[in-house]
């Protein structure tokens, strides 16, 4: 009974795997191809400048932009207050770098504003890189044991649970700061009606990335608990 169930688990786990990664394959296609396009439409301000603009006009000041390697490796750090811009936005004047360069600028803006949900994101982040750091080995541990030591099972479920909420708190964090990013490009004019669209297109893709991993955790926590309930049973 309990291998049939295992069996099941394992079953409706590679058909839920396989699915969301067919969309998260979807998803990124579709963000590189907007990227790639709107990179085509030019903007009178680089990356850098959209950043540094932004932080002043919202009271920042103390927030450095800097250029970081990479393919669209973006992001604010709140530890060392640094807004890291990729090679491809940091010197680029086009839509798809202001909105990125305005995107994490949003989230400078929430670090300033303590928006709620990045300031439990921040707190999750020290628990989570524990969790990640053994939760592997523990599910492991716990799905050969499961019949003897079910609580290893247990323990990692509860580990992977924390990543999986991490995954669900990041949601807010990144639609709200795409939410900032497009108000604030409409709003100061360096965006028109037809460009404002075209940014407000590519974060919402990149706002998907988000969603299909959230979804992938929880895909993967379910299983896991599928294991531990037909063991159980």
């Amino acid at each position: 009974m309990i291998m049939e169930q295992f069996v099941m688990a394992n079953n409706l786990y590679w058909v839920l795997f396989i699915g969301i990664a067919l969309l998260s394959w979807i998803v990124s296609a579709s963000l590189e191809r907007k990227f790639k396009k709107f990179s085509q439409v030019a903007l009178p301000l680089t990356g850098k400048q959209v950043a540094e603009r932004m932080l002043r006009e919202n009271g920042i000041t103390d927030v450095q932009v800097v250029r970081t390697s990479g393919h669209l490796t973006d992001h604010y750090n709140p530890t060392d207050k640094t807004l890291n811009l990729s090679e491809s936005v940091y010197d680029a004047a086009n839509v798809a770098a202001a909105a990125v360069a305005a995107h994490e600028c949003g989230h400078a803006v929430q670090h300033a504003t303590e928006y709620a949900p990045l300031g439990l994101r921040s707190a999750l982040v020290p628990v989570v890189n524990f969790a990640s750091r053994w939760m592997t080995w523990i599910l492991l541990a716990g799905i050969l044991m499961v019949q003897y030591f079910p609580i290893l099972l247990e323990i990692g479920i509860g580990l992977f649970a924390l990543t999986t909420l991490f995954s669900f708190v990041t949601l807010p964090v990144e639609v709200n700061a795409s939410q900032r990013a497009v108000a604030w490009l409409s709003e100061t004019g360096l965006t028109d009606r037809e460009t404002t669209e075209m940014a407000s297109s590519a974060l919402h893709s990149a706002a998907y990335t988000y969603v299909v991993a959230a979804l992938s955790s929880l895909a993967t926590l379910i299983y896991y608990i599928l294991i531990l309930v037909g063991r159980r049973d």
